[in-house]
């Protein structure tokens, strides 16, 4: 028997391991602190009912998942931001007031970039408890990237980039012909 066979947690992590869980813990406490931000400037109510719903069902369960780990590993865990308290919508400036939209294009792309880091976590994993956490957490991500797509594109916020449309049928009959 070697030292990584037998139950996961038993296993040491090595570096990526707790570069990949620390780092995950962190981007997941800055995105808590950063979707109140937002909600607190939505004026949908859609996406705002979207931002409180990530938080509880995916960012705050994560925190948890990831600090559990680092922490029976003996790894000092990130400093947590304090909550932010609700705020008035009217009392924000307009000029300083993020737009839904923006908000919406803002958290698609942590949630992209949260999916891409969870591929990585879990491709380097070694620790079978790791990469399966790793994987639970990317498919959180994909789930609330898919409803958050739903949600722009019900509201016209997607700006979708040129689409190809498939017009010169011939021109492809005639190019096989020709080979």
């Amino acid at each position: 028997m070697g030292i990584l066979s037998g139950n996961p947690q038993d296993e040491p992590l090595h570096y990526g391991e707790v570069f990949a869980l620390w780092s995950s813990l962190f981007a997941a406490k800055g995105a808590l602190d950063g979707y109140q931000v937002y909600i607190n400037h939505t004026g949908d109510k859609e996406l705002k009912a979207f931002l409180k719903q990530v938080i509880q069902s995916s960012i705050k369960p994560a925190i948890k998942d990831l600090e559990q780990v680092l922490v029976q590993n003996d790894i000092q865990i990130p400093p947590t931001p304090a909550e932010r308290p609700e705020a008035d919508l009217e009392q924000i400036p307009i000029g300083a007031r993020l737009q839904d939209a923006q908000i919406a294009y803002i958290v698609a792309a942590d949630i992209s970039a949260g999916v891409v880091a969870c591929s990585q976590g879990m491709s380097q994993s070694i620790r079978e408890d790791v990469g399966l956490l790793f994987g639970k957490l990317g498919a959180k991500k994909a789930k609330d990237g898919a409803a958050l797509l739903q949600i722009m594109k019900d509201k016209g916020w997607l700006v979708p980039p040129p689409l190809h449309h498939d017009t010169k049928s011939s021109d492809k009959q005639q190019l096989c012909k020709m080979m």
